[in-house]
């Protein structure tokens, strides 16, 4: 979505009094860029990408894009004031709960776990309860049928969604989605406040958040997620509406399994509930959803559920089991390309090393030369010659980024 931003003339400012219009450049993808004048400022949204030119910097009359400019000049905004506050002033309220204690109102929540545990298929059963007013699996009382936003781009609408909600008893009526076929949708977007305004829904779920990430970001940013993901709680809180972000678990088996499958560790941190999505390898039929971190309740008890043979999924309730045992039991299947991405950091984390010696090591453990080629470019491993032979070298920074993973 694409912003302009109205100037007008403060106090001591040589600027022209009549509002004018600072350009976005596309190339950035931003969604608000401007020099915002001192004591006053404006904001006027949706103006026709047409009107905004690559590169443009200088001042235009607003009138020659916008007809209702004589109106915009009465939206002045006289800026905040106030620095500070204090908190005898704020007015204390208690968290509002769309399922207590795992889902809270107007917060981030993450549900986690490794593909194919069935985190879909448990958020689907869970918008079927939600959207028709029912318990949910622990008995947990609704008051009312919720709307809710599933937002997934992994799964057909038509050959998947659309039969899975069906299949779970969802009243589709209330189960929404944001139409992205010719923009794809990110976080950032502005699309996702002004679809949840639109249907008053109570819940909007990302599925899985790694798809929406703004292209020219990175999830172990920690700087920008977090800006990313502030807005978005702020929408969140702002609307009374629980964002869900699914994610998948990533394959660093050494990190702290709360941050595991989040990338940066700011995402763990903003998010106020991050639920896990395991099975027990005693009893593999069985699934489990239990928090690792609730930081507005006492953690609740895992839910079980599991599979039916037909399709679908059936709840079996809370379900008392050492949930730290689960969670020690969370295993990721390492990939050939994931051992060729560990062991170039190992080889090279401390020095350079002859591209030979790379690949013989690397085929001493039985990854192949396309495998490693493939990990070499992942990495962004630079080469240059010395001495007629080739040498290899991590980029700088990257051998401390992967190890975060």
């Amino acid at each position: 979505m694409k912003y302009v931003v109205l100037l007008f003339r403060s106090q001591g400012c040589s600027h022209s009094s009549d509002p004018c219009f600072c350009g976005l450049d596309k190339q950035k993808k931003c969604d608000l860029v401007a020099f915002i004048l001192p004591k006053w400022r404006c904001y006027l949204p949706k103006v026709a990408e047409s009107a905004v030119e690559d590169g443009l910097m200088s001042h235009y009359n607003i009138s020659k894009v916008v007809p209702q400019a004589a109106e915009a000049k009465q939206c002045e905004v006289k800026m905040e004031k106030t620095l500070y506050d204090y908190y005898s002033n704020v007015t204390a309220k208690p968290v509002d709960w769309l399922w207590y204690p795992y889902i809270p109102v107007g917060k981030l929540t993450v549900i986690q776990g490794d593909p194919g545990e069935g985190k879909s298929t448990f958020v689907l059963s869970l918008i079927s309860l939600l959207t028709n007013g029912l318990p949910m699996p622990d008995g947990y009382e609704i008051s009312h049928p919720h709307v809710a936003i599933y937002q997934c781009a992994e799964d057909g609408m038509a050959d998947t969604i659309k039969p899975r909600l069906e299949q779970a008893g969802a009243n589709c009526d209330k189960v929404a989605y944001i139409v992205d076929n010719d923009i794809a949708l990110t976080l950032e977007d502005g699309r996702i406040e002004a679809a949840i305004e639109a249907t008053g829904a109570s819940v909007f779920i990302i599925d899985p958040i790694q798809a929406f990430i703004p292209p020219e970001y990175d999830m172990q940013s920690a700087t920008k997620m977090r800006s990313v993901l502030r807005r978005l709680a702020s929408t969140a809180e702002k609307h009374c509406c629980a964002v869900i972000l699914i994610g998948h678990m990533n394959k660093g088996s050494g990190a702290k399994t709360l941050y595991r499958g989040l990338g940066s560790i700011d995402i763990a941190a903003i998010a106020r509930s991050v639920l896990m999505v395991s099975r027990d390898e005693k009893r593999p039929g069985i699934r489990y959803m239990y928090p690792i971190k609730s930081s507005l309740a006492p953690e609740g008890p895992a839910i079980a559920f599991s599979f039916k043979p037909g399709g679908g999924l059936e709840w079996h309730g809370r379900y008392e089991i050492n949930t730290a045992e689960l969670i020690d039991s969370v295993t990721i299947k390492t990939s050939k390309r994931d051992k060729a991405r560990a062991k170039l950091i190992q080889l090279l984390e401390r020095e350079d090393k002859p591209a030979k010696e790379v690949y013989a090591c690397l085929a001493g453990i039985g990854i192949g030369s396309r495998t490693v080629e493939k990990a070499k470019k992942e990495l962004q491993i630079m080469t240059y010659r010395q001495g007629g032979c080739w040498y290899w070298k991590l980029p700088i920074g990257n051998e401390r980024a992967e190890s975060k993973r």
